[in-house]
């Protein structure tokens, strides 16, 4: 009975000198946490999408209350409606971000870029671009497997069956980056969403000579120049044979549409253009008014001689 007793009082009294460690330990090691960065998490839409550039909602909270600011900082799933409601939890201003958009640059479709192999391997675009270079003569292109698809967790995204090209759901893009990561062939890209979402943009990242280019695909950027002779605001440049318009500096003025002679530009969501026909009979009346009036000229000073010839005729 004293041994089991002894043992009972040996454990609790080693428990006990534990315990008191630990709790010493606790407080002198203890991390402070400000509360508010639970009370931004709450608010954040939890989608762990690495959209705002830092690692998961979690991530992003603690950014926004250490840094004291809000500039620079923005959260593509919630929008500014989140921005707005953590801005009220921090005491801070909310900057307005222009909203932005995945925009898929190639129009490497079925007709536009005939096959020439076919690829029976695993269906993934990162296992097919390490293997080789496509199923077509660009080796630029979209590889058509859907990475961007199963990468997208807003369902934003899908392949289409008829041009093999995917195409992005704007109501449903956040922008997050997950597609543009997933494309190993750098075809996505994050662009302005625009006034009423339209877009000019060269639907092409084909980097070979002109006439390799073409013969791979019938709408490749040739890099001919025409485009940033033409744009008034200096806001496309050519570099490796390939033509890219800097969103900050168009205009959407589309003149760079119209002179691409590979119809390489897109001008998306814009209202269609007036025919070229029209426009040259409306032009042609007002062209042909002029000649009579000034043929009529001619007949009023024609007719002074004659009056001048019979004044002599009166003096007789």
């Amino acid at each position: 009975m004293n041994l089991i007793l002894i043992a009972v009082i040996s454990l609790g009294a080693i428990a006990l000198v534990l315990a008191a460690i630990l709790y010493v330990a606790s407080k002198k090691f203890a991390v402070y946490e400000d509360p508010r960065i639970a009370q931004v998490g709450e608010v954040l839409p939890q989608a762990n999408c690495g959209g705002c550039g830092y690692p998961g909602c979690s991530g992003f909270a603690d950014a926004c209350v250490k840094a004291g600011s809000l500039d620079g900082k923005f959260c593509p799933v919630g929008g500014q409606p989140v921005m707005a409601k953590i801005a009220d939890i921090l005491g801070l201003a909310a900057g307005e971000a222009e909203p932005m958009v995945a925009v898929v640059r190639c129009n490497g479709t079925c007709a536009n870029r005939p096959r020439t192999n076919q690829y029976d391997g695993a269906k993934s675009c990162a296992i097919a671009a390490s293997l080789y270079g496509g199923e077509t003569g660009c080796s630029y292109g979209c590889l058509g497997c859907g990475d961007c698809v199963a990468a997208c967790r807003f369902d934003a995204i899908h392949m289409n069956p008829e041009t093999g090209i995917p195409e992005v759901d704007e109501a449903k893009c956040t922008a997050c980056g997950a597609c543009v990561k997933a494309c190993p062939k750098a075809i996505i890209e994050i662009r302005p969403q625009g006034k009423k979402s339209r877009r000019v943009y060269v639907s092409c990242v084909n980097k070979d000579k002109g006439a390799v280019a073409r013969k791979a695909c019938t709408v490749s950027c040739i890099g001919c120049g025409k485009c940033v002779k033409t744009c008034p605001f200096e806001a496309i440049t050519l570099e490796n044979n390939l033509a890219y318009i800097d969103p900050a500096k168009c205009k959407s003025c589309r003149k760079c549409e119209e002179v691409c002679p590979q119809g390489t530009i897109v001008a998306l969501n814009f209202p269609p253009r007036k025919p070229k026909t029209e426009e040259a009979t409306a032009a042609a009346p007002k062209a042909a008014v002029a000649p009579k009036e000034t043929a009529a000229a001619p007949k009023e000073t024609a007719a002074a001689p004659k009056e001048t010839a019979e004044a002599p005729k009166v003096t007789e």
